[in-house]
């Protein structure tokens, strides 16, 4: 297959980052690549479904992965992965000798460890450059559902209208579940199970960089989890925060230990992100060094200095990323920079998973959440025409219409972007400039 027509395929099928930030995959693919990386880490404590996927899919997807590398013409493909994932690891082991230019590389369970600018430099000992991306180091990186999605596009001529997402915390059974996209929140977790508190708050995504959500937020090509919580978890409470109140609570508190920076992930690296100078810099009202906010737009926004560093119980990761917000809103952009030395430190200094889960309260509920790669069905979804990076999806029904599942409803936009599928046969009954509502038959 040339890269030509796998970047076509990826781009009719819709297929994007299955986790991140939904960058459309067929923008990664390029011929200076020599190395291509599987993303099979899940950092974050409670997300299993990567793990489960390629255990369960370990042929396909590792024929994928040397597709790709062979039509970017890479030298090597390596998956990346923790060897605490045994099954998965024996699963591999089990399709491997068909590929000699695929290999698995082990790695520690800490966090964050499934950031591709940490996890490049794991496999590969190459340092991606402040502000730079990974093909400048020759390198592209594809999550383990986003492979899956590609072999389904290319081999069974499948578009991207589902996703995987593991259902766990304050429920009777948790499970991974293939739900349709645009499904709303409080009928995925229904098709789980039964709520085990009174008052549950939804976290959407991992409990580091994850977001808040509704029973009325829908699924989307990037929704990794849904983790159910009591309204009272700290992980909730903390979620909503006066940035005026944590910027008072560092003039305060903040004793400068530098915690933040010496466990900062990105800064071990050699990037110019110093979370305890910003901290400084706030609490003392001093703009006189401008480096240090603007450097501010090198944060990965992992959250390790917030969640788990500070002794005080800062909010250094919710100032930092006002600043960067304030930033981009002047229109400043992150320039690529040099990176300075990666820490001699560094490898103590990385957070054990188990560790960071206890920490977060989160402990209680790791328990097996079993995969079952069977779509579910919903009687409506609220489909968004804007999944991934780039421009939002043009709309190509109208209100009337009858679909099928895997039916093109909205076209990729010119420039990057990509198509966006019905995820259910139905009938449509509303298009908007942001989403297309079916209704199931």
């Amino acid at each position: 297959m040339t890269l030509a027509e796998l970047k076509e395929i990826a781009k009719k099928g819709g297929v994007v980052g299955a986790g991140g930030a939904g960058f459309p995959s067929y923008a990664k693919m390029t011929d200076k690549a020599d190395t291509v990386i599987l993303n099979c880490v899940e950092c974050e404590p409670l997300l299993k479904l990567h793990r489960q996927l390629l255990a369960l899919h370990a042929s396909e997807i590792v024929e994928m992965l040397n597709l790709v590398r062979e039509s970017l013409n890479a030298a090597e493909a390596v998956i990346g992965i923790k060897s605490e994932y045994k099954e998965t690891i024996d699963a591999l082991k089990g399709v491997m000798d068909k590929y000699d230019k695929v290999r698995i590389h082990e790695l520690r369970a800490a966090y964050p460890m499934g950031d591709e600018v940490v996890l490049i430099y794991e496999v590969t000992g190459r340092v991606i450059s402040p502000g730079g991306l990974p093909i400048d180091e020759n390198v592209v990186v594809f999550n383990v559902e986003t492979m899956y999605n590609m072999y389904r596009a290319a081999f069974e001529e499948k578009s991207v209208s589902d996703k995987l997402v593991s259902i766990v915390g304050e429920i009777d059974s948790p499970k991974t579940l293939r739900l349709p996209l645009g499904m709303k929140v409080k009928d995925a977790v229904m098709a789980a199970g039964k709520v085990t508190t009174d008052k549950p708050a939804y976290l959407m995504g991992g409990p580091m960089m994850g977001r808040i959500g509704s029973e009325n937020t829908v699924i989307t090509k990037t929704t990794n989890a849904i983790i159910i919580l009591p309204e009272d978890h700290k992980l909730i409470r903390s979620a909503d925060k006066d940035i005026g109140n944590e910027k008072r609570r560092a003039s305060s508190a903040c004793c400068q230990c530098r915690t933040c920076t010496d466990l900062c992930s990105r800064h071990a690296l050699g990037h110019p992100i110093e979370p305890h100078r910003i901290m400084r810099a706030v609490a003392n009202n001093d703009a006189s060094d401008l480096s240090v906010f603007v450097n501010a737009m090198y944060c990965s926004g992992c959250g390790i200095c917030e969640k788990y560093a500070c002794p005080q119980g800062l909010s250094p990761k919710t100032i930092i990323q006002e600043f960067k917000a304030a930033l981009r809103k002047g229109g400043v952009k992150m320039e690529k920079t040099a990176p300075g030395s990666v820490s001699g430190g560094r490898e103590e200094r990385k957070v054990p998973v188990h560790r960071l889960s206890h920490r977060l309260g989160l402990g209680v509920y790791d328990r097996e959440a079993p995969i079952d790669d069977e779509c579910k069905g919903a009687s409506m979804v609220k489909i968004p025409l804007s999944q991934h990076i780039g421009k939002p999806a043009e709309a190509r029904v109208n209100a009337g219409d009858r679909v099928k599942k895997g039916q093109l409803i909205a076209e990729a936009a010119e420039g990057l972007s990509v198509n966006i599928h019905s995820s259910i046969d139905g009938v449509v009954t509303a298009v908007t400039d942001s989403e297309i509502t079916i209704k199931g038959n």
